[in-house]
């Protein structure tokens, strides 16, 4: 029997603020399992371009938490009883093949417990089924890793090393460029522009992949772990470098280009939503409904002050598929997509899609981003769309200043200082 998450531990968060949680995470840094590179494991795909599609598009589809172990063999969870007997990993296979067939995405993004491990007799066998929809489409996809990749015959360094090697993945280890820095799986990618066009050497849309961990080594502390020093140093450099490259020559832009973030674990500040404030739903029965670390790391803090990211994508509560906005940034679940992991019974697994889509110049070519959506498929009958929603629109205006941010410290301050006193 696979247990949920849910029966092993509780949820309740217990939110930090501003400096306490400086402090504490300057303490632990010191002790992180550190990935210290003496070899690079570069993905030679990797450096294949993503770019805007003709028609002024590029849609990104998200599979989260698919919990793929030895494929028939491995039964369904949390189904209807008239689906016991046939449902199997293979559910899982013939829905994201269905994904793709329908939606047709520029870009493929496995956001973490792609399987689970401790169900599967081969972590690489499990993998090259897991994957082998995305592999055979010959559409670019990458991976990051969530809390249960790791627990088969593979170690986590292991498992992100077999997929930067599987075919059609842009997936990195880590980026080449950085010496030191916690996790595996941290990485961007950039899309260039229609070809042909004045933007087409121009990164319009980055991408980052950042690696959320799986549990922190002192449960009495966090129970999950959560995004590091280290991590949200990288971000920022990298951040900074493509805002200053989008506003140099050829064509210097007056705003930065915008960004989506992609990991598994929510962060904290995913609790800050209630029924009237986001879209989708949030049916996670412990707590506050939300898995997060109980450390906050202030990464959400970072992304504010670095101003591009207007999206961040996670999975791991796979009864929650909401969006709400933040301070400037969208909070998303892709919701439960797997049928061997946790769900609930009558509720259809689903997928979440994203599509930038560009402007057009006063000359008639394309341009930049002009707007961000997303919705959700459910693998029903109908393969029913829902939840349609803007994310981001360039004509709204999107650069926030560090003094949001301050409010932001300010509000998480006022709201948590209780704890400390």
């Amino acid at each position: 029997m696979v247990l949920s998450k849910r029966s092993v531990f509780g949820t309740n968060i217990e939110m930090g603020f501003g400096f306490m949680v400086l402090v504490l995470v300057a303490l632990l840094f010191s002790f992180s399992p550190i990935c210290v590179f003496g070899e690079k494991h570069e993905n030679p795909q990797s450096q294949k371009k993503l770019r805007f599609d003709k028609n002024g598009e590029f849609k990104i589809l998200q599979v989260a938490d698919m919990h793929y172990a030895n494929g028939k063999s491995t039964l369904c969870l949390n189904v209807l009883p008239s689906q016991n007997g046939s449902c199997s990993d293979l559910n899982t296979t013939s829905f994201v093949q269905r994904m793709i067939l329908a939606e047709k995405p520029n870009l493929i993004v496995f956001t973490g417990d792609n399987i689970f491990g401790a169900d599967s007799s081969n972590s690489a066998k499990s993998m090259d089924a897991a994957f082998a929809p995305a592999i055979a489409s010959n559409i670019p996809w990458v991976a990051v890793l969530g809390n249960h990749d790791q627990e088969g015959s593979l170690h986590r360094e292991g498992v992100m090393k077999y997929i930067v090697g599987m075919k059609n993945t842009l997936s990195q280890l880590n980026p080449s460029d950085v010496h030191t820095i916690d996790g595996f799986g941290n990485y961007n990618l950039e899309v260039g522009g229609v070809e042909g066009t004045d933007f087409e050497n121009k990164s319009v849309l980055n991408l980052y992949f950042i690696d959320s961990g799986d549990y922190y080594k002192d449960p009495s502390i966090s129970f999950y772990d959560w995004i590091k020093p280290s991590q949200q140093l990288w971000f920022q450099q990298t951040s900074q470098k493509l805002q200053k490259a989008y506003k140099s020559g050829p064509m210097p832009q007056k705003n930065s280009a915008p960004g989506l973030a992609y990991f598994h674990i929510p962060l904290p500040e995913y609790a800050s939503f209630d029924k009237s404030n986001f879209t989708g739903v949030k049916l996670e029965p412990d707590g506050n409904g939300i898995s997060s670390a109980k450390v906050n790391s202030g990464f959400f803090a970072t992304l504010v002050q670095a101003g591009d990211v207007k999206a961040v994508f996670t999975g791991h509560d796979h009864l929650n598929d909401f969006c709400g906005k933040l301070t400037g940034i969208n909070l998303c679940y892709a919701g439960g997509f797997g049928y061997h992991a946790y769900g609930k019974a009558g509720w259809s697994r689903r997928s979440r899609v994203v599509v930038a889509r560009l402007e057009k110049t006063p000359e008639g070519a394309w341009g930049d981003v002009k707007s961000i959506n997303t919705w959700k498929r459910l693998d029903d009958q109908n393969f029913t769309q829902i939840d349609g929603q803007v994310l981001w629109s360039k004509s709204f205006g999107s650069k926030i200043s560090w003094n949001t941010c301050s409010n932001l410290l300010a509000f998480l301050l006022l709201n948590y200082v209780t704890k400390f006193s």
